[in-house]
């Protein structure tokens, strides 16, 4: 029978928080609760993790890779209307990869100075790259907009993509966010 390799302990550790923070909120969940999850010892995870705020800025480093990779997909070649809502969809399925962060995106910039300078990044990035997908579609004859109109538009749909969880959570506080809300998005 072939068995899996153990997975490395950090990496559990950061699969678990992302979950847990997903699931429960990122102030709800404590480094005690993380290692009863997994069945460690809080002094197991404080091995590879000092406090609650490695945890959540090792996770924002990958969640950073992946939606600046993302980010810089459409600028590669002009965009047309189904390209963009492939962009969106892919993009709404990042999000909600680490909803945490959207959800709980106010508390955690007033606590994280490192994830305050970096999500600002992100979200300049989000309005260059809503801004060239607009471009795109005026360019195509698609659309009718002056330069003032595109980065409005292109900071709405930024509003939007950076808030909608937090709209979502808001009308149905005591409900589960399902996974089938990425499209009310």
């Amino acid at each position: 029978m072939d068995r899996k390799p153990k997975r490395r302990t950090r990496e559990r550790i950061i699969e678990t928080s992302l979950r847990l923070f997903n699931d429960f909120g990122e102030p709800n969940v404590t480094t005690s609760v993380i290692a009863d999850e997994m069945n460690i010892s809080p002094g197991n995870l404080y091995y590879h993790f000092h406090n609650k705020d490695e945890i959540l800025e090792s996770i924002f480093s990958v969640f950073e890779r992946e939606i600046e990779d993302m980010l810089a997909a459409p600028t590669r070649r002009p965009a047309d209307v189904e390209d963009i809502w492939l962009f969106l969809h892919l993009l709404f399925e990042q999000i909600w990869k680490y909803r945490f962060f959207y959800r709980d995106l106010n508390d955690l910039l007033t606590r994280n100075r490192l994830l305050e300078i970096h999500f600002r990044q992100i979200l300049a990035h989000k309005v260059r790259t809503a801004t060239t997908l607009c471009e795109s579609l005026v360019l195509a004859g698609a659309m009718r907009a002056g330069s003032e109109e595109l980065r409005a538009l292109a900071t709405n749909m930024t509003v939007i993509a950076t808030y909608w969880l937090s709209y979502e959570y808001a009308c149905d506080p005591r409900g589960k966010l399902e996974s089938g809300r990425i499209g009310r998005g």
